[in-house]
């Protein structure tokens, strides 16, 4: 017992540290975003990212950090900007209902056929303001864009 105890000590002062981010997601089961001092593309190119057809990702469901589900992918969008968006819809039961709201795609990561919500924490993915329609071009389905990779 006495060693579960000298293990316990020092664990938790590097959970507390911050140096250990991604054993404390885990433990929670909330999305991390850490104090790193990257912006979002500079987080999404250290994920790998990968091209993806546009047609394939209308239609997967956006997973939160416990892989709920918490909308699906209804079009991509550039903004006048260049950054693309994915735009999906949330509070949708049994896919009827809900609203559109826009998810960067700097904030998200292919897991599979899903797509899993990296920087966006579950209650704030709630709390997205709904989408303009004029706020973006459509991308058409056979265009290919950079998606980036996950694992769990």
């Amino acid at each position: 017992m006495q060693s579960l105890a000298r293990l316990a000590i020092p664990l938790a002062a590097l959970l507390a540290t911050g140096l250990a981010p991604g054993m404390a997601a885990a433990q929670h089961g909330v999305a991390v975003q850490a104090p790193d001092g990257l912006t979002p593309e500079q987080r999404m190119q250290r994920r790998f990212p990968q091209p993806a057809r546009v047609g394939d990702l209308i239609g997967l469901p956006l997973l939160d950090a416990d892989d709920r589900t918490i909308g699906r992918v209804e079009r991509v969008v550039r903004t006048a900007e260049g950054h693309t968006l994915l735009v999906a819809r949330r509070g949708a039961w049994f896919g009827i209902g809900g609203e559109l709201v826009p998810v960067p795609i700097e904030t998200v990561a292919m897991l599979g056929r899903q797509i899993a919500v990296l920087d966006i924490p579950r209650g704030d993915f709630l709390t997205l303001a709904a989408w303009r329609g004029d706020a973006g071009m459509p991308i058409g389905p056979d265009e290919i864009i950079r998606v980036a990779i996950t694992r769990r």
